[in-house]
């Protein structure tokens, strides 16, 4: 539901903020006041293409921002696209927000994070339809069509059980031309697979062992550097010379003479023992560089096997290993999923034979379920008809016809029916759907939007609103000036079957009619106004005198005779509101 709509800068509004109330909400003032603005803000938040004309003069930016409350029936699909995206603060409400700069750019967001123009209308066709002037109907989407006579003939569990089936055999379908395919050119990918896994295994590649054989080259590639050093080493420790005696021996002196020191002064033993545990380090690190230096390898033979190995793993990485991951790890899992291709190529005839009965099976059961999804939707559309017809004629369409056609295909390889016939088939079923009406007696059906009249596409959106209400999910509905073309007896009739939609919806509706207007829950006036030179919108909500001379005005010039008919319309419409006549009605 619509809850705030905050607007700045936008054609002639310069700021407005507005809240919303459920129920039936409308909006009137004379002709230029600013309403379809509002209106276009709103549909700008749908996704709307941006003009930089819609900027107030002066300005450098229009905004347009809205608070929507998240109704619980579309709690998990509003959530789920906002999760996706990582937009979701609250998971019971979300702002749209739409930004047009003069230079012609605009930007979108959604909980105040930019977002693409595709997201924010698909958020949008969740939140609000808009009925009018503009095309953003979803009743004009023939894809609609088939999901809200789905809905009104309760038909979801067959459609679910359907739809189970027909994945299934999507599924069965892709492997059949994969193994078909993989059939077809088996000779050749059979010894591709072959030489790729022989290549693969007769390398006898181990993890880890390319780290392990880069150290063993370094290794032989400096043979003589350490075997110098090491050298050099020992002989500082061990050796040593005239001039410059051992470390060790040295050491060993040290140690002897602090020891001498701790026998006079027992408090100093410390350091004699730290002294004899540096010797005892000492002598161990000059065996360890002893045993090092013994292990030194001057091995060129070694050395060249040592590079060719890597040499080896470094093609095998290039030719199966993904970009990015070049491993011996990812070579061998390139070589198990070649002998998961060669077991199931040797294999795919059996195969292939298991799947096409498995499909044949499929397709008889899609048959019989489609046949009685087609059913129940035949049996819901001859219903939705004959109510529609009773709608259309309560709203000063009598004698329109409302047609609800589906479409079926016939295909060799379709879903098989009762009669040996096949038919194509897809996710919703065996047929196609599409709302068809003629307005006028005498005139042929024709689909929705081939419907000229502006007051007959809204009558006939108000018609169908009202028979699918409680198919349609959407939970904003916006009708721009529905009154169009009818006058005040029928406006009445709408006014009545907007307020009906109202119990189960939030519907907005711009009009000139005050019998329509007497029904609303919340009754916006919108005015403009001049100063310093400038033209500005502005809208008031309404209550006790100020809405009855509203309706007044309405009807004419403000006076006693207009307040007592707006009055008089007042208290018939509250009458009818009263539970008792919501019965007698009912």
């Amino acid at each position: 539901m619509l809850q705030e709509l905050r607007i700045d800068n936008f054609a002639i509004i310069e700021h407005l903020e507005l809240a919303f109330e459920p129920g039936l909400v409308v909006l009137t003032g004379e002709t230029g006041a600013g309403k379809s603005i509002i209106i276009d803000a709103v549909e700008l938040l749908m996704g709307a293409r941006s003009d930089p004309t819609m900027v107030r003069l002066g300005a450098e930016r229009a905004s347009v921002e809205a608070s929507f409350a998240i109704p619980e029936n579309l709690s998990l699909s509003i959530r789920a696209l906002l999760e996706a995206e990582e937009l979701l603060d609250d998971p019971d409400s979300l702002t749209l927000g739409r930004e047009i700069r003069q230079n012609g750019r605009s930007s979108a967001r959604v909980n105040g994070r930019s977002v693409s123009l595709g997201l924010l209308k698909q958020l949008g066709e969740y939140l609000v339809d808009l009925h009018g002037q503009s095309e953003h109907l979803s009743l004009l989407r023939v894809s609609q069509h088939l999901g809200l006579l789905d809905n009104f003939a309760a038909c979801p569990p067959l459609l679910a059980a359907y739809s189970q089936t027909f994945h299934r055999l999507q599924t069965v379908r892709r492997e059949l031309v994969e193994l078909r395919q993989s059939e077809s050119e088996a000779a050749r990918r059979i010894d591709m697979l072959n030489f790729q896994i022989n290549e693969i295994e007769s390398a006898r590649l181990k993890p880890g062992e390319e780290e392990t054989l880069k150290d063993e080259r370094n290794r032989l590639a400096n043979a003589g550097g350490l075997a110098s050093a090491s050298q050099e080493a020992i002989a500082a420790l061990e050796e040593g010379g005239p001039e410059a005696p051992a470390a060790v021996d040295l050491l060993g002196q040290a140690v002897r003479a602090i020891s001498g020191l701790a026998r006079l002064d027992p408090s100093q033993q410390m350091l004699s023992d730290q002294a004899s545990s540096l010797l005892e380090n000492l002598e161990d690190l000059a065996r360890s560089l002893r045993d090092y230096s013994e292990n030194i390898e001057f091995n060129p033979r070694r050395l060249d096997q040592v590079e060719e190995r890597l040499n080896l793993i470094h093609n095998l990485k290039r030719k199966y290993a993904r970009p990015g991951k070049l491993t011996i790890e990812e070579v061998l899992a390139f070589g198990a999923e070649a002998h998961r291709q060669l077991e199931a190529i040797t294999h795919a005839s059996e195969r292939i034979a298991e799947l096409e009965k498995e499909e044949t099976g499929l397709l008889q059961k899609l048959g019989e379920q489609g046949g009685e999804l087609s059913k129940a939707r035949h049996a819901a559309a001859e219903q939705l008809e004959r109510q529609l017809e009773g709608e259309l004629d309560h709203l000063s369409m009598s004698g329109a016809r409302f047609k609800v056609q589906f479409i079926t295909r016939p295909d060799p390889h379709g879903a098989p029916l009762p009669s040996g016939e096949r038919v194509a088939f897809d996710a919703s079923g065996l047929e196609q759907v599409e709302f068809l009406v003629a307005p006028n007696p005498g005139e042929g059906l024709k689909p929705l939007v081939k419907i000229a009249s502006g007051g007959e596409t809204s009558r006939l959106m108000l018609g169908i609103k009202n028979v699918l209400a409680r198919a349609d999910q959407v939970p904003t509905l916006i009708f721009d000036e529905i009154d169009q073309g009818i006058g005040g007896r029928v406006g009445a009739v709408v006014g009545r079957k907007l307020s009906d939609l109202g119990r189960s919806h939030q519907v907005l509706c711009v009009t000139h009619l005050p019998q329509l207007a007497a029904f609303a829950g919340q009754h916006l006036h919108v005015t403009k106004a001049v100063g310093g030179g400038r033209t500005s919108t502005h809208v008031e909500s309404l209550a006790g005198d100020q809405r009855l001379r509203e309706l007044a005005a309405m009807m004419g010039e403000v006076s006693e005779g207009t307040l007592h008919s707006a009055r008089d319309l007042l208290d018939t419409v509250r009458r009818e509101k009263q539970p008792s006549a919501v019965d007698e009605r009912g």
